[in-house]
């Protein structure tokens, strides 16, 4: 390993367990104004000194806004790290940081509070060789784990040299250090049915049953579930609400699917497919989410490749199924890699978790692929 990297992680590594505890102590759910600040407040404290603060409009609204860390160089490279400091996990449901052996357990911890922690620790690194880049910028935003919207920061980043996305990282099959350089397009069908409510036990025929049409419709979806076919899609019907009384026939339900493929445009198939009437019960069909997919294998091949002689060790580009807001930045940056971030698991559950030995490997990861990327 290049000497350089190796004395960097050691700096990151000493600092991030107490990092993700001040991260973690946060709570921060997706579209908690209050949270998201209290994160970005923690943030800007570990920021470098001599980073431009910068809030901008956030791509959901009735968000905070998110946070851009900005450092000015004398070279001529340009890096954007990425990350978000919103979760999935209610107010009630937080916990501080706690250890389990190996493990940093918290809610948030790798999705994505510790690559939050690898980001900024990378950024002030960064700062002691303002000589060997432009400009680099940390984004972080507020609304990642639920956003209906696109992502509105493209066009601001569109030509910068490398987009560097700190989600949860990962070990091959083969124990080499994974990145992401593929994710399929993800999209949240909903359906919600208009029918007409009747008397269940008196008079059922008089009505038009919802529920009996979103099983028809949640039927028509997994119909299109083919994920050896050419576009790899999963259609997976996962959320119906429906009926309020056991002896009424429902008038109005909703049902929710989580569509996965290669391309965005699969989906259409999918909703094609549904009908717009089911035995006098009208279905009005939308996608509440578009993420786009992802496919950075061919740009980014040399450059890991060139990383991980820095490294002196394999990295290896990987697929991976969840959204991320790489996606929206690959179109327009083509260096895109994700899964910088620390290795662990249970992300979404009470049990997530970091492996804190991950927050030196994945540091060392993370400065090679930047040492590539600058040369």
């Amino acid at each position: 390993m290049d000497p350089s990297i190796a004395e960097a992680a050691e700096r990151i590594a000493v600092r991030a367990p107490a990092e993700l505890e001040r991260f973690v102590a946060v709570s921060s759910p997706s579209g908690d104004i209050a949270g998201a600040e209290a994160a970005i407040e923690v943030a800007v404290s570990l920021a470098p000194a001599g980073a431009r603060v910068e809030r901008a409009p956030c791509s959901s609204a009735g968000h905070a806004d998110d946070l851009i860390l900005t450092l000015p160089g004398s070279g001529a490279g340009r890096v954007l790290l990425l990350g978000h400091v919103d979760t999935v996990h209610a107010h009630g449901d937080h916990h501080a940081l706690r250890r389990d052996g190996d493990k940093l357990v918290g809610p948030g911890s790798v999705d994505m509070k510790g690559g939050d922690v690898l980001a900024l620790g990378v950024l002030r690194e960064l700062a002691r060789r303002s000589g060997d880049f432009r400009e680099v910028a940390l984004l972080l935003v507020c609304d990642e784990e639920w956003r209906r919207g696109d992502f509105i920061h493209t066009d601001r980043f569109a030509g910068w040299d490398a987009c560097l996305c700190f989600e949860g990282g990962e070990l091959d099959d083969n124990g080499d250090e994974g990145v992401v350089v593929r994710r399929k397009a993800a999209g949240t069908l909903r359906v919600v049915a208009h029918g007409r409510s009747a008397h269940s036990g008196s008079a059922p025929e008089a009505g038009a049953n919802a529920l009996l049409a979103l099983a028809s419709a949640a039927r028509a979806v997994a119909a299109r579930h083919d994920p050896a076919g050419p576009a790899h899609l999963t259609a997976v019907p996962t959320v119906v609400r429906c009926g309020e009384s056991f002896n009424v026939v429902p008038a109005s339900g909703e049902l929710l699917c989580d569509l996965r493929a290669d391309g965005l445009d699969t989906f259409d198939t999918v909703l094609a497919g549904l009908p717009e009437i089911v035995d006098g019960v009208r279905l009005e069909v939308d996608l509440l989410r578009r993420w786009p997919g992802m496919d950075a294998r061919e740009p980014t091949a040399a450059l890991l490749a060139a990383a991980g002689r820095r490294l002196g060790r394999s990295i290896v580009g990987t697929a991976r199924g969840g959204a991320s807001d790489a996606s929206y930045m690959a179109p327009r940056i083509p260096i895109t890699i994700d899964g910088l971030g620390p290795r662990g698991g249970g992300a979404h559950t009470p049990g997530e978790y970091v492996w804190e030995v991950s927050l030196r490997s994945r540091a060392e990861v993370a400065l090679a692929i930047v040492d590539a990327v600058l040369a």
